[in-house]
């Protein structure tokens, strides 16, 4: 009998219609991740931020049809990779979503897992560089819902795979925009408090490095920057910021190519942020400049490939956290880094 290997998919979540937009808002807030308060004020700020940009929110997710594509992009990936997986026939692959904020929430994931009763599982996280407010909240959450013994994919900023499909994408996304000789390129992920990289959160540095490697591939674009969306708050947060950034580009001419290098799914940071809010923006700052969006990553047979590649790896020697290539790639000072401890390559 062939061996039953579960793969759990780690994924933000998103409201599925406007009733939900608050709730939701009221689940991310409250994540002790995102913010650090003491409990009972961590309730109450979660409870007064998710009432006061519940209208804005749902106005936004309104423009993608009342809710969030999240869960659709997601299930999509998961089919894409289960067929992918279970290619070779020598065991049967399963793949779960488990959603931080949002139905199926992790909870659901870990007792669906529990139910098939597979002999290994493997814990993959579609945030493809680490942060203690993303995978490391959705693997304290799968260990909260007494999530089994797994094998932990922590992270994936150079994975071949991943790199080549993002690099193809610019590439295929510059050709259909005319090659403008003038691009700049810009690679935009969602940004944290200064406060939680001081902490040692190696978000940062891995999105520098994942930057780096995709650049190495595309020697026609020069002109390319790392820039930092979605921030709200009071906080001071890590940057610059992609609207600075856009004014800059459009300000000097450039043609802006714009590509979501922390995302690997369509939402409501790509389709409104980058896509509308964005867009109005540099032709704000300049009519008539050139602005164009790369896809997120989605279904790309490379995506597809490298994620293929990350349970096969995971499932080799022993259990437990899966750093890439074996060793650690963080530097000593990112002590949030999960394989603290690990050799670093």
């Amino acid at each position: 009998m062939s061996r039953k290997i579960a793969v759990v998919l780690f994924n933000l979540g998103g409201p599925d219609g406007q009733a939900d937009v608050k709730p939701f808002l009221r689940y991310l807030f409250r994540d002790p991740a995102i913010i650090g308060a003491p409990g009972p004020i961590r309730e109450f700020l979660a409870w007064l931020i998710s009432t006061r940009r519940e209208r804005e929110a749902q106005a936004n997710y309104a423009l993608m049809g009342g809710g969030s594509p999240l869960l659709t992009e997601t299930r999509s990936q998961a089919d894409a990779l289960t067929k992918r997986l279970n290619q070779s026939g020598d065991s049967e692959f399963r793949v779960f979503i488990a959603m931080r904020y949002w139905h199926p929430f992790v909870e659901e994931a870990v007792r669906e897992v529990a139910t098939w009763g597979p002999d290994e599982t493997v814990l993959l996280p579609l945030y493809p560089q680490f942060s203690t407010t993303t995978t490391g909240s959705s693997l304290k959450a799968w260990k909260d819902a007494g999530g089994g013994a797994a094998r932990t994919v922590c992270c994936y900023p150079e994975n071949e795979d991943f790199i080549s499909a993002h690099a193809a994408l610019i590439a295929q996304s510059w050709e259909k925009a005319g090659r403008p000789e003038n691009t700049r390129l810009l690679f935009s992920a969602h940004g944290l408090p200064e406060r939680v990289i001081a902490a040692g959160d190696p978000y940062q540095f891995q999105v520098e490095r994942t930057a780096a490697a995709i650049a190495d591939r595309l020697p026609q674009l020069t002109d390319w920057q790392i820039c930092y969306q979605s921030r709200v708050g009071p906080l001071t947060w890590i940057g610059p910021a992609t609207e600075d950034s856009i004014r800059e580009a459009a300000e000097v001419d450039r043609h802006i190519l714009l590509v979501p290098i922390a995302f690997v799914s369509e939402h409501i940071e790509t389709l409104v942020e980058l896509d509308i809010e964005y867009r109005e923006l540099a032709k704000d700052t300049r009519p008539g400049v050139g602005y164009t969006r790369v896809p997120a990553l989605g279904v790309a047979d490379g995506y597809v490939t490298a994620l293929s590649g990350l349970v096969s790896g995971a499932l080799e020697g022993p259990a437990g956290m899966k750093p890439p290539n074996g060793q650690r790639l963080c530097p000593a000072d990112r002590s949030q880094c999960p394989c603290a401890g690990m050799e670093t390559r």
